[in-house]
């Protein structure tokens, strides 16, 4: 299974969809900045995302932007550059609980 990386970003205008937008994105991937998430998916959950936003987003009043920023294999990393504050979430090593 090919998992790839999207980069998800919406502009939502109603604050209770704004939260359940954002619910729902937290469920299919981790938050980078405010309403910008990556979501590592295979094909079936790109397809689970689109519609879980669809059943949540008002067509006409808000906005989402779907990115496929292709293969999470490493080369990925490379087309991404943060400016400023560093994002500190990514450069962790495993984590035992």
């Amino acid at each position: 299974m090919v998992l790839h990386y999207y980069l998800v970003s919406y502009d939502v205008s109603d604050s209770k969809r704004l939260r359940l937008i954002n619910r729902v994105l937290k469920g299919f991937g981790e938050g980078l900045h405010y309403s910008v998430f990556r979501c590592d998916l295979s094909r079936r959950g790109r397809v689970e995302l689109v519609a879980a936003i669809e059943e949540v987003i008002n067509h006409v009043e808000d906005r989402v932007f779907i990115v496929d920023l292709g293969p999470v294999d490493g080369s990925v990393e490379g087309r991404i550059i943060f400016l400023g504050k560093k994002d500190e979430r990514r450069k962790r090593g495993a984590v035992i609980v």
